[in-house]
């Protein structure tokens, strides 16, 4: 069916497309990014770009939860609330794709970025993270997925916090999604340093607001379409692999929200590197580094589809849903970055 003259799935990949851009120059210019995140506050003594993912978060939760208020959007069949909450599975998901983030220096998200600044190593890490994650996700390992899934799964499905509260407190869920952003927002920027740099709280702001578009624009096409289409944001997993799938067989493929998002964070991020005059061609020259970063992508396609998502899909699009899933995965890929960048400096895991 066609939405305007336009087919539904185009006008999703447009808005995804568009969004990704915004991520990707994020990246290339605010220098949002998950892995450097870490090691500033681990190792830098800084906490900026952390806050700057705080920021992100809180302004995802609060666009998202003023839509509801207005009635323009409902969050309860998207995908991060109606999957089996498996915490088992979501930790060690997690914990996984952390290590494998630290081990090839980028995640999904970061590689992305990195390729659209001329790293050809990145290439290699987005390919083989994607082609792990489809692995994973429908391939040999999807079985064992499956069992896992229904042996861990724990009944309810999964809910978000603000539905959980307004149960018990009889408050509508949106208006306790806008205190609990605003709340996050307000922690995030409530520091001198922060705004020293104005631009870190444009950047998250923007990828706040770039997560939210994907929410509310996916939401409103499924409203009014008649194609089936599922409320989606952005995350940088399984749509890789889709992604990957569909240029080698377009013919037999339909374009979807997550390819406009990959594509859109590369064309952002090449946009972004031209500016900045940072585009340079970059290769690996130590086997043993392209050895550890091609074990890090695996390690990152098959943790992330184990965790229902990546930095981005759990750690800003599942959040922004006031997800509970969300939480345990992002800590959980903190932890495991942490233990990944502890070993590639000292030799140890802790």
């Amino acid at each position: 069916m066609v939405l305007y003259s336009i087919p539904e799935a185009l006008i999703g990949t447009m808005i995804g497309f568009a969004g990704g851009i915004v991520l990707g120059l994020a990246a290339r210019i605010g220098r949002f990014c998950t892995l450097g995140a870490i090691e500033d506050a681990l190792y830098g003594q800084s906490n900026n770009r952390l806050r700057m993912w705080g920021t992100a978060i809180g302004m995802a939760v609060l666009l998202v939860h003023l839509a509801l208020t207005q009635g323009l959007i409902t969050t309860s069949n998207s995908y991060p609330l109606t999957v089996p909450f498996a915490p088992l599975l979501t930790i060690f998901g997690g914990l996984l794709f952390g290590l494998g983030m630290a081990f090839s220096g980028n995640c999904g998200f970061g590689a992305l970025a990195r390729l659209g600044g001329g790293d050809l190593r990145s290439f290699v890490i987005v390919l083989v993270m994607g082609v792990s994650a489809y692995v994973t996700l429908g391939g040999p390992l999807s079985p064992l997925r499956i069992w896992l899934v229904q042996l861990l799964s724990l009944q309810p499905n999964t809910a978000s916090f603000s539905a959980l509260l307004s149960a018990s407190t009889g408050m509508p869920a949106s208006y306790i999604g806008l205190l609990m952003g605003a709340g996050v927002f307000g922690f995030s920027v409530w520091n001198k340093a922060f705004w020293e740099e104005k631009s870190n709280v444009i950047w998250g702001s923007l990828v706040g607001l770039a997560v939210a578009s994907g929410w509310i624009g996916t939401h409103l096409i499924a409203q009014v379409g008649f194609s089936g289409l599922r409320p989606v944001s952005h995350g940088f997993t399984a749509p890789v692999g889709s992604a990957i799938l569909y240029f080698m067989t377009s013919s037999g493929q339909t374009l979807n929200f997550g390819i406009g998002s990959v594509c859109g964070v590369w064309a952002g991020a090449l946009t972004g590197s031209l500016m900045k005059g940072h585009f340079r061609l970059e290769a690996c020259e130590d086997p043993r580094e392209l050895q550890r970063q091609i074990t890090g992508a695996v390690m990152m396609g098959i943790g992330g589809v184990l965790a229902i998502g990546c930095s981005v899909g759990q750690g800003i699009s599942a959040m922004a849903l006031l997800s509970i899933n969300a939480p345990l995965a992002l800590s959980s890929i903190f932890i495991g970055a942490y233990f990944g960048l502890n070993h590639l400096i000292s030799g140890r895991l802790i």
